[in-house]
């Protein structure tokens, strides 16, 4: 959610800690998602201790940005009385909206703090409006779609399923759709659905005489964000909760640029972070090899 009127669609930043926070509020990020030291999918992020997370809504609200905090992760039934906790201190801490992929947290949510906006993850891998519509009964208020969808898709969604409508719009691209894959999980009994994702497809996987066959060039949709307006989505959301501050600042300084209509600077995207430049191979359907690379 946004904190101010504007009609322009939230620009959602990535924060790691304490640096890229003050990254991503300085450089215009409308909200920001970050994670606590639990119970969410990126645990090796610097994140937020519980007694930090109140001091850190208080520094964003005063200067008119909103906090998504990430319960994003599959909750086993001894973690269930650590996640009642989490509730209160997300509850306490004021914050504007909780992103989970748990089904049973969403329902610990709604029992117990029925007024936080709640956003159904990407983990969740909803990518058809029956699945938007799905998370529209089960109480969420915004559904942040599956990176693979092609704009007509969006689209479609965004126009039938009655909640808000978040799309990622820069960052890197899984192999697999998000909360499908278990890669790490087997090869290295390191869960990427339980925040601890290795990333074994980056390495020099080789198939049919490709190297680094699984390793995707990272998305990058600032070009058509104008079309992602139109299309009703009202979140333009930027991934990267394990990278610098100087990649939040320069990522969303770029996306502020571009949702005005103003050039910005496509080489430093490149130089801060880019896997042999970016691709929006999904959004048009241009699925095909010149969506892979690598990370030099």
């Amino acid at each position: 959610m946004k904190l101010n009127n504007q009609d322009m669609p939230e620009i959602l930043a990535p924060v790691g800690g304490k640096e890229q926070l003050i990254a991503a509020v300085r450089s215009g990020a409308d909200a920001v998602y970050l994670g606590t030291k639990q119970l969410n999918a990126r645990r090796n992020a610097q994140n937020f201790g519980d007694d930090t997370l109140r001091d850190v809504v208080s520094y964003c609200h005063a200067r008119n940005v909103a906090v998504h905090v990430t319960v994003n992760t599959l909750v086993r039934d001894s973690e269930m009385r650590e996640a009642e906790n989490l509730v209160g201190v997300i509850a306490e801490s004021g914050a504007d909206a909780v992103i989970i992929q748990d089904l049973g947290i969403n329902a610990m949510f709604a029992q117990m703090c029925p007024d936080i906006h709640r956003h159904a993850s990407t983990q969740l891998t909803i990518h058809n409006l029956d699945g938007a519509l799905a998370a529209k009964d089960l109480g969420f208020s915004r559904v942040v779609l599956a990176r693979e969808l092609s704009l007509k898709e969006i689209e479609n969604i965004a126009a039938h399923c009655g909640i808000e409508t978040e799309v990622f719009v820069h960052g890197a691209l899984c192999m697999s759709f998000s909360g499908s894959c278990y890669m790490s999980a087997v090869i290295g009994q390191r869960s990427g659905n339980r925040g601890l994702c290795a990333q074994p497809c980056r390495t020099d996987v080789r198939c049919g005489g490709k190297e680094y066959a699984l390793s995707l060039k990272d998305l990058s949709y600032l070009d058509h964000l104008k079309e992602l307006s139109d299309a009703g989505v009202c979140s333009f959301k930027i991934e990267g909760r394990m990278k610098r501050p100087e990649y939040v600042s320069a990522t969303v300084a770029a996306c502020r640029s571009a949702l005005r209509g103003e050039p910005y600077d496509r080489q430093l995207l490149q130089d801060v972070f880019s896997r042999d430049g970016f691709t929006d191979g999904y959004l048009y359907g241009k699925i095909d090899k010149n969506m892979f690379g690598r990370r030099h």
